[in-house]
């Protein structure tokens, strides 16, 4: 007798089934890898009559009120104050900060702070990246000590025209490592034409896209988070309530660092 047998959808279905079972396995293996980190970045000196007197309390506040485990912050401003807005700072997010002063004179300096719940796995570096005869810039670069590993971080503040936020961008990209390195700050960057964005899309393609400035009606994407491609971005914001306390919006980005295998949960 003759038998014939169906030999095609039965055995392709099983083979999409058990297909699909180990995609969703290895997605769901991977998401178990991964942890999210909360990245804050804010230009909190007022201006256009917006906190005239740099009301720090307020400042304080809306960054407590996100808990972040890593805030970089810029035009943090002693000059002709009694008291020490570097110092009121330092404890708002952690026990671990570093600031970079660009300008000190005798009434006071100015400069910019990264603060973290982490400890730093390095000592942190001041990077000059000043530009000929413009203004002093600097960058902050260190390692964290996280809990699923060392985690990369470089904050800055850029300058004002093309050609020095060009130059200046190359050397962020320097100080890029491969693996989990996180890029915040005030960028300035609103131009395609020798844009930071492309110079630092080639070591950090990840981005957020939020508009930051003017903090009342917000036009220009001056303010940004980048990442390594091993660092993905999940919730990313805003908060209006900033408005009141600086011409800039803050960014938050919660960003899913995929675990160090060194910590033996990473993959192997």
């Amino acid at each position: 007798m003759e038998q014939h047998f169906a030999a095609g959808p039965g055995i392709s279905g099983l083979a999409r089934d058990l297909r699909g079972r180990t995609i969703r396995r290895d997605v769901a293996r991977r998401e178990a890898l991964m942890a999210p980190m909360r990245f804050m970045t804010w230009n909190v000196h007022g201006t256009f009559n917006l906190n005239p007197t740099f009301d720090l309390e307020g400042v304080c506040c809306i960054i407590r009120k996100w808990s972040p485990d890593v805030v970089a912050l810029q035009e943090v401003d002693s000059r002709s104050r009694s008291d020490d807005p570097f110092a009121k700072l330092a404890s708002v997010v952690g026990d671990h900060r570093v600031h970079a002063k660009s300008i000190v004179t005798r009434d006071g300096e100015y400069g910019q702070m990264l603060l973290s719940r982490f400890p730093f796995s390095s000592v942190p570096e001041i990077v000059d990246v000043s530009y000929r005869e413009r203004e002093p810039r600097r960058a902050i670069a260190t390692g964290l000590l996280t809990p699923f590993g060392d985690v990369r971080v470089v904050a800055t503040h850029l300058g004002l025209s093309v050609h020095e936020r060009y130059a200046q961008a190359r050397a962020l990209a320097s100080l890029v490592k491969p693996g989990r390195t996180v890029v915040l700050g005030d960028f300035n960057d609103w131009f395609w034409v020798k844009s930071v964005r492309r110079v630092l899309a080639q070591v950090c393609p990840n981005r957020t896209r939020l508009r930051t400035f003017p903090a009342r009606l917000p036009l220009l994407r001056l303010d940004r988070i980048y990442a390594t491609p091993d660092s993905r971005f999940g919730n990313v914001w805003t908060d209006r309530e900033a408005r009141a306390y600086s011409d800039h919006l803050p960014v938050l980005a919660d960003i899913e660092m995929e675990m160090s295998s060194a910590d033996g949960r990473g993959p192997s």
